[in-house]
């Protein structure tokens, strides 16, 4: 097994001290990133190192480097280039781009070329549809690439240059980007540029300025506040806004219902009060009030609709009364209950329908005989008045 140097064990310290004593397995992606930083990908050796130093055995290790696409398995080159294929990329000439870097590099998706420079791969998507087809060297973007310009590019790093990207500092290594995605900056000169928008991304903010579309009341210099401070202001203009009900409330109105607002029984509204009825007292309903479904995560509300139980709160539709005085059944009580009606309710046999009666069925059938004895005049009186005297 490889020794890592003291100066990758001092970086683990630093990054596993980020987190809390107790909460340290969260440091596990970025020394992921920092042994590749290393060696160039993940080794087993790697692996190793993170599950020691972080307390896990390797197969936890394992299973997260496994599951991202930005850990590689196996030695990797100095640049990885990453094409993308998927749906906007594609329509423009993003496949044709990787078929070409394929044929003139000599290699397929996540091989190396011979001499360990370059290493190509398909992308399923890159984030960067508006400059579409588009290509990384180590995650740094290429815009707007065809053939002839992704041909240069890998040249110009086999060459030992290092292109410029179309937004973003000068490249680095896979090794030197794995330092910086480990949480550390960038020592080298220049490593850090000044990025702006490409035209692509502006150009919706320039048609919404050009045709005077903005949201209302916008400010673009607003400060984004805390959630402390935004907690502090809701919790503020509710004060206000329940200071100015009570001011513009008349004399002499009783209280509010304590039921969590639920309307009484019967009770049609607020009469006399001048204040108009609240949905549960206009649908009559005595059911509780219910929180909005987003107070409740979404497992939650999603057990609840899957198997809801009595104490599942269900907000009730207009009109529906559900009564509150009484405690819902419990499962096995509404299974005796209903084994209990099963019995004392038996299924029909194969005999008469219910509610036939031999004697009239009896009657009927001498009525008939004595109808056909007749020339079928019988037949039509029994067949109009039911009974033939």
């Amino acid at each position: 097994m490889s020794v890592f140097t003291d100066e990758t064990r001092e970086r683990a310290r630093e990054i596993i001290a980020r987190y809390p004593a107790d909460r340290s397995r969260s440091a596990l992606l970025p020394l992921l990133h920092l042994v590749q930083a290393e060696e160039g990908y993940v080794s087993p050796a790697g692996v190793a190192f993170c599950a020691e130093v972080l307390g896990l055995n390797k197969a936890q290790v394992g299973a997260v480097a496994t599951f991202y696409t930005m850990y590689k398995r196996r030695p990797t080159g100095d640049y990885l280039v990453s094409v993308c294929t998927n749906t906007m990329c594609n329509v423009l000439g993003g496949q044709e781009v990787y078929d070409t870097l394929a044929e003139h590099l000599g290699v397929g998706h996540d091989e190396t070329t011979a001499d360990g420079k370059i290493t190509l791969e398909h992308a399923e998507c890159l984030a960067a549809c508006d400059y579409g087809p588009v290509m990384t060297v180590n995650y740094d973007f290429f815009d707007g690439v065809d053939p002839q310009t992704a041909r240069g590019v890998v040249d110009e790093l086999r060459a030992g240059g290092r292109p410029m990207p179309t937004r973003g500092a000068r490249l680095c290594t896979l090794k030197e980007m794995a330092v910086q995605l480990a949480g550390f900056a960038d020592e080298r000169e220049g490593a850090v540029a000044d990025g702006g928008p490409g035209e692509p991304t502006l150009r919706g903010l320039r048609l919404a300025q050009e045709h005077g579309i903005s949201v209302p009341g916008f400010d673009p210099n607003t400060p984004i506040r805390s959630k402390a401070e935004a907690d502090k202001a809701a919790a503020e203009a509710k004060a206000r806004s329940e200071a100015d009900k009570a001011a513009a409330k008349p004399a002499g109105t009783p209280p509010a219902p304590s039921n969590g607002g639920a309307a009484r029984p019967g009770a049609a509204g607020n009469a006399g009060t001048g204040e108009p009825a609240t949905p549960a007292q206009a649908a009559g309903s005595t059911t509780r009030d219910v929180k909005a479904p987003d107070a409740k995560s979404p497992e939650v509300r999603a057990a609840e609709t899957r198997q809801p139980d009595a104490a599942t709160a269900v907000p009730d539709a207009p009109g529906t009364k559900v009564p509150v005085d009484t405690t819902a059944p419990a499962p096995r009580d509404a299974q005796e209950a209903e084994a209990a009606g099963v019995a004392a309710n038996a299924p029909a046999g194969d005999g008469k329908p219910a509610g036939d009666e031999a004697g009239s069925q009896e009657r009927n059938l001498k009525e008939a005989e004595a109808g056909t004895g007749t020339g079928g005049a019988g037949s039509a009186v029994a067949s109009e008045t039911g009974v033939q005297k």
